[in-house]
């Protein structure tokens, strides 16, 4: 019986989630098949409905616009999943009508990860762009590296529904702001998490170079195409490190290669650098 796998969203064609796990499997010795499949919000039920019927299923990587609605597609949550009530990874344990599926938020580890690979400060001073379930998980990350506080900037702040729920599933200090008064705080941040679509922040990114930004802080950009993104450019202009969002990909779907074999050495070095290597990211040893 062949076993599968495989990244959902909308659209989906960009997503490099396929080399990354493809990648890891071959190293692994690991028969699995990956791919990406378009499925929106509406169609998410049926799809999962027609999932639940076959075998063979290992799990799923979840993206945009999905986190959300996954949630209600699962039998259960674990981890920090549940706190954040955003899922991007689903694992399947059984067969068929029968398996169970279980939702995980790996985001988390892949943030914190990228960060500390990057050099990112203890109990940073912290700004995040953006307020949707990829925010949540820079919120719970944040406070994993003990940040005691976060400013939340979002283009409606009466729209960082899942920012402010993950902040108070944790326990966690935020403050919600205009996006219009961000450019002043990421100038004074340890770390600056950007959540924004490609191209979002390309307004910021001239704010900070007419600002004349020095800064010795880091700046990781969830969007990585196109890359050097402008406001990653205005950043490291600006002496700061920047942290592509291909890294948190790639650490996150460490986190999903595991998940889906059932191998702790799928998180081993030999292993991630394939993963490096298949999306061309640049090694790094913690």
């Amino acid at each position: 019986m062949s076993r599968r796998a495989a990244v959902l969203g909308h659209p989906i064609g960009h997503s490099k989630s396929p080399a990354l796990h493809l990648a890891a499997y071959a190293k692994l010795g690991e028969e699995i098949g990956y791919s990406a499949i378009d499925v929106t919000e509406d169609s998410l039920p049926a799809f999962m409905a027609s999932v639940g019927a076959e075998k063979g299923w290992r799990g799923l990587s979840v993206t945009m616009p999905l986190k959300k609605a996954m949630v209600g597609e699962v039998d259960e949550i674990r981890g920090v999943a549940r706190v954040l009530g955003v899922i991007n990874t689903v694992v399947f344990e059984g067969e068929g009508p029968s398996g169970r599926r279980i939702g995980y938020n790996t985001d988390v580890a892949g943030i914190i990860n990228a960060l500390r690979n990057a050099g990112a400060a203890e109990a940073p001073a912290a700004v995040v762009l953006g307020g949707g379930g990829t925010a949540a998980a820079a919120v719970a990350a944040l406070q994993e590296l003990g940040a005691k506080s976060v400013d939340v900037y979002v283009r409606d702040t009466a729209r960082a529904a899942e920012a402010r729920a993950a902040a108070s599933g944790l326990a966690l200090d935020i403050a919600v702001r205009p996006m219009a008064d961000a450019v002043a705080a990421m100038a004074r941040a340890d770390v600056v998490i950007s959540t924004l679509p490609p191209r979002a922040a390309d307004g910021m990114a001239a704010e900070l170079e007419q600002l004349g930004l020095t800064t010795g802080g880091v700046l990781l950009d969830v969007a990585y195409d196109p890359w050097p993104s402008r406001i990653a450019a205005a950043w490291q202009k600006g002496g700061g490190a920047v942290v592509p969002g291909l890294e948190m990909l790639l650490y996150q779907a460490v986190e999903q290669v595991r998940y889906f074999t059932g191998r702790e050495d799928a998180s081993s070095a030999e292993v991630i650098d394939v993963m490096c290597d298949a999306v061309g990211a640049p090694r790094r040893v913690f």
